[in-house]
């Protein structure tokens, strides 16, 4: 799946409630959630691991699409490297 489609397919299954919701509730979840990968990364437990990574990233491709942002083209940036040096691995200091 690219990220184009998964961006389509997570506001097919959720996109009238994240708008209904709005750009700034949403994010919020999105914050949410960051907080609870954080607790799955200290638990060690792989599965929650999965879950949480899943989540959080379900909840910033919602939280794009409501900002009209593609992620894909925000993907695009890191394409020839990094952003601020072109390098790769990364040189900045």
């Amino acid at each position: 799946m690219t990220i184009a489609e998964f961006q389509r397919l997570i506001n097919d299954i959720y996109g009238e409630k994240d708008a209904a919701r709005g750009l700034y509730r949403t994010f919020a979840w999105f914050v949410e959630e960051v907080g609870e990968l954080a607790r799955a990364l200290l638990s060690e437990d792989p599965q929650a691991r999965l879950d949480e990574f899943s989540d959080a990233l379900a909840w910033l491709t919602t939280t794009a699409t409501l900002a009209g942002v593609d992620l894909e083209a925000a993907a695009r940036r890191y394409a020839q490297g990094c952003p601020k040096c072109g390098q790769r691995p990364c040189g900045c200091a």
